[in-house]
């Protein structure tokens, strides 16, 4: 198994994103299989330090229903950032994974302290 260990200070949350999800699905290494969770695992730090460029701080926002009418909850990304950065960068990781059944075998590969 491999391990990597990436330091997030003072990089763009995209494009540690888009780093951390070809690791996850194995793609950087030349035994890539498409159908095959990649035996790597992910150690991000210093989330808190990494850099968030733009107007998302303010604009973005993160919506989830609860099933009931009316209830569509919507979180600002500068609330989530304050309170857990982690899960702003998970979220984004999570989003660039292929939508199937390994996405959240995955994401379990990845670890992430603030």
């Amino acid at each position: 198994m491999r391990e990597y260990k990436i330091d997030a200070t003072n990089k763009p949350l995209g494009r540690l994103a888009s780093e951390i999800a070809i690791i996850l699905q194995g793609k950087d290494s030349p035994d890539y299989q498409p159908n095959k969770v990649a035996d790597v695992k992910v150690v991000v730090e210093n989330v808190s330090k990494m850099k968030i460029t733009g107007k998302k701080l303010e604009q973005k926002v993160y919506r989830h229903h609860t099933g009931y009418i009316g209830h569509l909850k919507e979180t600002p990304m500068k609330d989530v950032f304050e309170k857990n950065p982690a899960e702003v960068l998970k979220k984004a990781v999570l989003g660039m994974l292929p939508k199937n059944s390994l996405r959240s075998k995955r994401i379990k590969n990845l670890k992430i302290y603030a």
